[in-house]
């Protein structure tokens, strides 16, 4: 089974973090509290998470230079970050945001359905990637091993090949159902690149998996990172 996505949650304001908690609790996914840019930087040194909800006016460390330390570090510089803001903000305000590497900016009061459809969006990315992952370490492995199962392992090596690209196919099926429905929404440009991105991811993987075919090469291949 897929673990629940991580979505972490920063606002100073205790009121906030129960009404983003509200919204989001039918994604039936982990909500991580962050009551500072300070706390939600810890988080994120252990924790993976899909998405994170930012607040820009905290006192101390602000949105935008808790935002700043989050993609400079690598282990987090690709996670989506969402601005919520209360300022009514022109647009330099605005531009300072995305330049501050947020996919999207949200005004307070933000309408509850369209930030639970943006943050869905992410965590079905995010669900997607950690799937390609699981195939691709599947894949390293039966090649590490040469072709030949294990002392305990009761499946031939194309009865294995056979249920990796069973799993394989459904997950392209689900990336292209996702790919579709961000081009009938007209979503965000950072969502629409990210889903573009797994598709590739997708297609080397499926490469990799069809040159391991009986008949098809030496059984090497390369994989995607």
């Amino acid at each position: 089974m897929v673990q629940k996505a991580k979505i972490l949650l920063v606002d100073d304001r205790p009121e906030n973090l129960l009404a983003l908690e509200a919204i989001l609790s039918a994604l039936d996914q982990t909500l991580v509290r962050a009551s500072s840019g300070e706390e939600a930087l810890k988080a994120l040194l252990t924790d993976d998470f899909a998405v994170i909800l930012l607040d820009v006016q905290m006192p101390g460390m602000d949105g935008f230079e808790t935002a700043a330390h989050i993609k400079r570090r690598e282990r987090t510089r690709d996670i989506p970050i969402i601005f919520l803001t209360a300022i009514n903000h022109g647009p330099h305000h605005t531009f300072r945001g995305y330049a501050a590497g947020a996919v999207d900016y949200i005004s307070k009061p933000f309408d509850p359905w369209v930030l639970r459809a943006k943050v869905s969006v992410f965590v079905e990315l995010y669900t997607k990637n950690c799937q390609l992952r699981e195939q691709a370490a599947l894949l390293r492995l039966q090649l590490e091993g040469g072709g030949r199962p294990s002392a305990d392992q009761d499946k031939e090596p194309a009865g294995l090949l056979a249920e990796l690209s069973a799993r394989l196919a459904a997950v392209e099926e689900q990336a292209e159902a996702l790919s579709k429905q961000l081009d009938d929404e007209s979503a965000d440009a950072a969502a629409v690149a990210t889903a573009a991105h797994l598709e590739r991811k997708l297609t080397g993987l499926r490469r990799a998996l069809d040159a391991l075919e009986p008949g098809t090469g030496s059984g090497t291949a390369a994989l995607p990172s």
